[in-house]
């Protein structure tokens, strides 16, 4: 009989307070949702800028441009695992148009992606036709979730190759705690890729219908190709989601039902408790009333105590609000820091460039300078002495010289502008000889025995033939630098040799040699032992820069029996034609 009296009084009390913790329940879930979305968004974000910037790096688009170069692929994968090392990206690689993978950070690993074929994947056609490739999937050979980015990399308007970063989502699981709400994120099929409860990854949260089921098939995004449904009872869970449009994910965030039926039990019981309390001191009114207005002032005391605990909970929830709008704002300003800091290292990096650019031009054209010098002091001598045609001589020779140094500044342009230009076939004779012409003056003034150990068969490389006296010539300056402050006897050795796939020259003379931290920064710009008055320190960056543009090698050492050792390797090249020789500058 109480029961039935008190069924109608608690019944609005339950309906309220379902409400009040379902909301509380629910926006502090929303709150929860909202922070993961941003943490996993500026995950994404970070790694999706990666592969346009990467595209451009020089060894990159030198392995697609000779795939089969396996001294690029070595260097393109050293450079692919250090920016995978800088960025924390799980992995980094490099396809061909065939969906062939040439180079990866990974390379090293037995799981490695190098020459697996992966066009069968959606990101590897939506890079292919032009756009940014995004997908989630298991990787068949590493058998670890992924988030992949893939951007085609352009020659001109010609597709020659897909970069693709893989992001590893493991760790997206490890910023939930163990809490009894759930966390679920799932792809535009419905399946579940990242879930704080492991039985719940990779299963359907929906139908699939056939066309999904065939795509399941052809991308292999999953372990299996029939995803199980994921079996919840819906009356169980409470669920938010909120979809991450650009990413095509669902972030969900499921709470057991139980937390609000356990607070509304509690509140119905103490509510019940104060109602049937009501009911006996109204009893027991009729019998005393002094008890009746005690107990009276008791249930008030109770309710004020009730009421005080639920406006303490309500503060330290907007409390938490507040802490948690003040963590979002902090996280957007660093971003935006984060933005302006990076405009101003692209800044930095530009001003660099422009004064690099700068000194090498000024170094590049010093020796031509100097010998249009010679040819024109000996012009004069030779007109006093009445020789016009070995004057003339002199005249053509500086002609060709200024047209060296236009080709030598187009040539710096094109290389700030990282431009290709095909190897030619060349003669290295002719250019060793016309390097030691530009020097000669300067060599016998010096009194440097100059002893050549060369084939009398033209050595034919492959090469530019502007570029290659320009390494040569400055090799030659650097050696007779390296003589100036020695006693006699002054040598200077140049032999070659033949390879199985090349030419190695060998320039050594008897100077002091490179010291240990010469050999470590010698190619590295503005690195120099001598004054500033004697060099900017580019030389040796500039031959080796060069050397590697032409498919070569410089190699720096010291010789057994004293004095620097440098060894110019080319590739072969088919015979040409040999050009004029110069005329000889000490006339």
């Amino acid at each position: 009989m109480l029961g039935l009296l008190l069924l109608p009084l608690l019944w609005p009390l339950q309906h309220f307070s379902e409400r009040y913790y379902r909301q509380s329940l629910e926006e502090q879930n929303r709150q929860t949702l909202d922070l993961y979305v941003a943490n996993l968004l500026g995950t994404l974000h970070r790694y999706e800028v990666l592969p346009p910037i990467l595209a451009d790096l020089p060894p990159l688009r030198a392995l697609l441009a000779n795939p089969g170069d396996g001294g690029l692929q070595a260097a393109a994968n050293q450079v692919l695992a250090a920016v995978r090392q800088d960025t924390g990206a799980d992995v980094i690689y490099l396809m061909s148009p065939s969906g062939i993978t040439l180079g990866s950070s990974n390379w090293d690993q037995p799981d490695s992606f190098v020459g697996r074929n992966f066009a069968y994947r959606p990101y590897f056609r939506e890079a292919l036709a032009g756009n940014q490739g995004r997908f989630f999937g298991l990787g068949t050979t590493s058998r670890k979730r992924g988030y992949f980015f893939a951007s085609p990399v352009r020659d001109g308007q010609r597709i020659v190759g897909i970069l693709v970063v893989k992001v590893d989502l493991d760790d997206a699981e490890t910023l939930w705690g163990k809490t009894p709400e759930q966390l679920m994120v799932t792809d535009a099929n419905g399946v579940v890729i990242i879930s704080s409860r492991s039985d719940w990854r990779f299963h359907a949260t929906r139908p699939l219908d056939n066309a999904e089921r065939a795509a399941i098939v052809a991308n292999q995004p999953y372990p299996t190709q029939a995803p199980p449904p994921l079996a919840l009872e819906e009356r169980a869970w409470i669920t938010q989601s909120r979809e991450l449009t650009e990413t095509g994910l669902t972030a969900s965030i499921l709470a057991p039902r139980q937390l609000i039926d356990r607070q509304v039990s509690t509140t119905v019981a103490i509510g019940g408790a104060v109602l049937l309390a009501l009911l006996l001191l109204l009893g027991l009114l009729m019998q005393r009333r002094r008890h009746y207005l005690d107990r009276i002032a008791l249930d008030a005391q109770a309710r004020r105590e009730l009421e005080m605990r639920v406006l303490e909970r309500t503060q330290d929830l907007e409390a938490l609000n507040s802490r948690l709008k003040d963590e979002v704002l902090e996280r957007e300003q660093a971003q935006q820091e984060l933005v302006r800091a990076q405009d101003e290292l692209v800044q930095a990096g530009k001003l660099s460039a422009l004064g690099t650019m700068s000194a090498s031009i000024s170094h590049e054209l010093n020796q031509p300078l100097a010998a249009i010098r010679s040819y024109a002091d000996n012009a004069g001598v030779l007109l006093d002495h009445q020789r016009i045609g070995d004057a003339r001589g002199n005249l053509q020779q500086i002609s060709e010289l200024t047209g060296r140094m236009a080709s030598i500044i187009a040539h710096l342009r094109a290389f700030a502008r990282r431009d290709r230009h095909a190897p030619e076939s060349v003669a290295l004779q002719p250019a060793l000889d016309d390097a030691l012409a530009l020097l000669a003056k300067r060599r016998r003034a010096m009194d440097v025995e100059l002893i050549r150990d060369l084939p009398d068969a033209p050595l034919w490389v492959q090469a530019g033939e502007t570029r290659l006296r320009q390494v040569l010539g400055n090799l030659l300056a650097n050696a007779l630098d390296a003589l100036a402050e020695r006693p006699q006897p002054r040598r200077i050795w140049i032999s070659a040799e033949t390879t199985g796939d090349g030419v190695a020259l060998h320039l050594r003379d008897n100077g002091p040699g490179f010291s240990e931290e010469a050999l470590r920064r010698a190619r590295e710009p503005f690195f120099t032992t001598k004054t500033s008055t004697q060099g900017l320190g580019l030389g040796l960056a500039i031959c080796d820069s060069l050397m590697r543009a032409l498919g070569g090698e410089l190699v720096f050492a010291n010789h057994p029996e004293g004095g620097a050792l440098l060894t110019l390797r080319l590739r072969n090249a088919a015979p040409g034609v040999i050009p004029q020789p110069p005329e000889d500058l000490t006339a």
